[in-house]
């Protein structure tokens, strides 16, 4: 049986109360309150309501497995990170630190989408400021509409009058609902502005985009609500003092998650890096001891880096060990096996390492150029400018195997290098007749060390 509940109603504009009130806070009218008897439906009740509402089950057998269609945002990067475009119906979550540029890249992607009408929802900025930010970037003929509101219920009102074939949130942590009593930001108001707005996107066929703020321990705000909520996370990240950002994909439903997208931040927005090699390779340094070249790859694409290391007497009794896009446990680690399996003593000295270009690069296979910088710069030696490498180091000083060796091989010869340094197990089946670069296999650091040193 449904439970039975009594409350008050003003007669005058519906104001309702638990207990019977001589004057109506809402509307001031007096003696106004009248009993009423409300019938509440008992958990199970509701249950069976909205199963009965629901779609009937289907036979996993009689489910189409044909491929999700995709939207062009006319961004090459963006759609290889999303896994080829936008899902329709999809909710993607964008985060990223203050002023790294995560508005800038939505902004220009809509812009660009002519061929959609996009509803862009802005909570932090007025109409003008979006508007000069606009006219930075360049654009032809767009279809984007643009509205500053932060209260969720109007929001749904502009998106039922304009329709709109793909929605912006900027940013998700303005947004509020009048259902729920708390400020905007809290974690309850993230909570069901997101669950509301994944409904209408799931319901309607409408892809969402929304872009978030992150904590200071670089997480998205929320905490983790969010993640588990929409459907992909991208992180779009980098040093403000360099020119280059980094998109990347946490969560994909829909993709992988080992694609990266690399941005050249300018003041007409930003560009597209087709080629990342060539950016992120300096001019070589010639005669300077502490660099060497990585092949790395990221998500589908080889790149070539620069590994940069200085090493020196420690001046303080305490040896420093800092690393700048590269893990610092791991570069301890390969310390310790160049120390343990090749006999060099770097217990008293400072260690600095970096990857050039503010990038942070998580490939095992640039274990090699780590430890051949980390000793050019130990002994003073240029490491040869016309050779690159790619190989994990184990922890008995061997040489690992890499994946996609073909795939570094042909960026290292079509960037002109001479030399490419590889694993001795990844020699087993490679066709060595269609490279014109010469390939050095090894299977040990020390091999590596003769290699490159002499």
């Amino acid at each position: 049986m449904a439970k039975e509940k009594k409350v008050f109603l003003c007669n005058e504009c519906g104001y309702d109360s638990p207990k019977w009130s001589g004057k109506c806070p809402a509307c001031g009218a007096w003696n106004s309150f009248v009993e009423k008897t409300v019938r509440k439906e008992t958990v199970m009740q509701s249950l069976v309501k909205e199963v009965s509402a629901a779609s009937a089950p289907v036979h996993i057998d009689s489910v189409s497995t044909d491929a999700l269609p995709r939207i062009d945002t006319r961004d090459k990067e963006l759609n290889r990170v999303l896994g080829g475009g936008l899902v329709p119906g999809s909710l993607v979550l964008i985060g990223g630190e203050p002023g790294i540029g995560k508005s800038t890249l939505i902004l220009q992607t809509v812009l660009r989408m002519n061929h959609k009408r996009v509803l862009y929802v802005s909570g932090e900025e007025s109409v003008r400021q979006i508007k000069l930010r606009a006219e930075r970037i360049e654009y032809e003929k767009s279809e984007c509409m643009i509205v500053c509101e932060t209260q969720l219920e109007t929001i749904f009102g502009h998106i039922k009058d304009v329709q709109p074939e793909l929605i912006i949130i900027d940013s998700i942590q303005t947004m509020s609902s009048e259902t729920v009593e708390s400020s905007p930001g809290s974690i309850t108001q993230i909570r069901e502005c997101t669950a509301a707005l994944l409904k209408y996107a799931k319901e309607n066929n409408t892809p969402i985009i929304l872009i978030g703020h992150i904590t200071k321990e670089g997480a998205i705000a929320g905490p983790k609500i969010l993640e588990h909520i929409v459907d992909v996370v991208l992180q779009f990240e980098g040093d403000q003092h360099y020119v280059y950002r980094v998109l990347r994909s946490i969560k994909n439903r829909f993709g992988s998650t080992a694609e990266m997208g690399i941005y050249e931040m300018r003041r007409e927005g930003l560009r597209q890096v087709d080629n990342p090699s060539e950016l992120l390779l300096s001019d070589r340094h010639r005669g300077m001891s502490g660099i060497s070249i990585a092949a790395a790859i990221e998500g589908v694409s080889p790149f070539l880096i620069e590994v940069q290391a200085l090493v020196s007497t420690a001046a303080y009794g305490t040896p420093q060990r800092s690393a700048t896009g590269f893990d610092l446990r791991r570069m301890n680690m390969l310390l310790a096996v160049l120390e343990k399996r090749v006999g060099f003593k770097l217990a008293q000295k400072d260690v600095f390492l970096n990857i050039a270009g503010g990038l942070r690069v998580n490939d095992p296979a640039i274990d090699l150029a780590v430890i051949s910088a980390i000793l050019s710069s130990n002994m003073d030696v240029e490491s040869d400018a016309t050779t690159c490498m790619a190989g994990e180091v184990g922890l008995s000083g061997e040489i690992r195997p890499v994946g996609r060796i073909e795939q570094r091989i042909a960026e290292a010869e079509k960037l002109g290098f001479k030399q490419i340094i590889i694993p001795k197990a990844n020699t087993k089946n490679l066709d060595h007749k269609r490279f014109s670069i010469e390939i050095r296999p090894v299977s040990k650091v020390e091999e590596a060390f003769r290699e490159l040193f002499g």
